[in-house]
């Protein structure tokens, strides 16, 4: 399983990374993206929405199923990776690289509290 150290993880598959500006990048694992096989279309959350941690803000569908796409921390909505909308293909390619938006968040601390790479790993295979 492709799990790069550096990022932190939820148990429902997201993956979130501190940018030098303070947000934070969120987008879906690459064992989120296997299991749903080629994804075809994703729809992130509105810029400027306030979200809570755990809450469902967008989805992502792919040939199998649509999924929904759930914020790892409280915070609001900064950016969405537009590139996405025309190419959805790219979190196939590259999930990590492939981030779907970014929050400012509540509180920054709250990262530490999301899943390492080990931790995801374990949650994953059970």
């Amino acid at each position: 399983m492709n799990l790069p150290p550096e990022l932190k993880y939820t148990a429902s598959h997201e993956w979130a990374r501190l940018e030098a500006d303070g947000t934070v990048s969120v987008g879906i694992t690459d064992h989120a993206q296997e299991q749903l096989g080629d994804i075809v279309f994703v729809e992130p959350p509105k810029v400027g929405r306030q979200v809570a941690a755990g809450e469902s803000v967008g989805v992502v569908e792919s040939v199998k199923a649509a999924s929904d796409i759930y914020a790892p921390l409280a915070g609001e909505v900064v950016a969405n990776n537009d590139e996405l909308g025309a190419s959805p293909e790219r979190i196939n390619a590259d999930a990590y690289g492939a981030w779907m938006y970014r929050l400012k968040p509540a509180d920054a601390a709250d990262l530490a509290k999301l899943l390492d790479s080990a931790a995801y790993a374990k949650a994953s295979a059970e």
